[in-house]
């Protein structure tokens, strides 16, 4: 029959693995604020007239390439 210890963690891994934990976290929280971010630009934009979109140089069906350049 095999036998099996339980070897506790060490103190440097599980603060790495708590680390890891807080920066995906991190992540996922600016990845929403940057999402939120280029909706109300989209928003903004889409709330414009042709004129004005046209004085900013740029028509309607080039607001979402606009936005999302960073993106694609």
């Amino acid at each position: 029959m095999a036998h099996s210890t339980a070897q506790p963690a060490s103190l440097p891994a599980l603060l790495k693995v708590a680390g890891d934990i807080l920066a995906g976290i991190w992540d996922a929280l600016t990845r929403i604020g940057e999402a939120t971010a280029k909706v109300r630009r989209i928003n903004a934009y889409s709330a414009m007239s042709d004129t004005e979109l046209a004085a900013r140089g740029f028509q309607r069906e080039d607001i979402i390439r606009l936005v999302m350049a960073d993106a694609i």
